[in-house]
């Protein structure tokens, strides 16, 4: 039988890897792993490396720190997206919620396509300019 490689998480850059692994947790219900929780003094976070896990202890995300990141300029290809995320929801008014989550989080909206009865989505940028979207599926 052949073995094959196992996906055991996406790594994101960042120039603000708390920041943004912070964005990740609240929007999309994470937890840290054992060991990347902030700390409890509050005192200045030092992390260049964090990963967030599923409920059961599944990594999904990682964040790795970066001196510099040029944010895309998407829907223009000057800097492309090179890659992004995608999340579903059950219902166009749970797509409605999420966004409004997803901004008060801090996510910035870059294209607005609820109007496509097919597939109705937003494309939204996080903290560190990537792109994710959220559609009904």
């Amino acid at each position: 039988m052949a073995e094959y490689p196992q996906l055991l998480h996406t790594a994101i850059d960042t120039t603000d890897v708390r920041g943004l692994a912070e964005f990740y947790r609240q929007l999309l219900g994470l937890r840290y792993r054992p060991g990347d929780e902030p700390s409890a003094a509050g005192g200045m976070d030092e992390a260049d490396w964090l990963v967030l896990v599923g409920a059961d202890g599944a990594r999904k995300l990682a964040f790795q720190q970066v001196e510099r990141l040029e944010r895309t300029t998407w829907p223009t290809h000057d800097v492309p997206m090179q890659m992004h995320l995608d999340f579903t929801v059950s219902s166009l008014a749970e797509l409605q919620r999420q966004r409004e989550r997803a901004e008060s989080l801090g996510a910035q909206l870059l294209l607005d396509r609820t109007d496509d009865p097919d597939e109705p989505l937003y494309v939204l940028a996080d903290l560190s300019g990537h792109p994710f979207c959220i559609f009904v599926a």
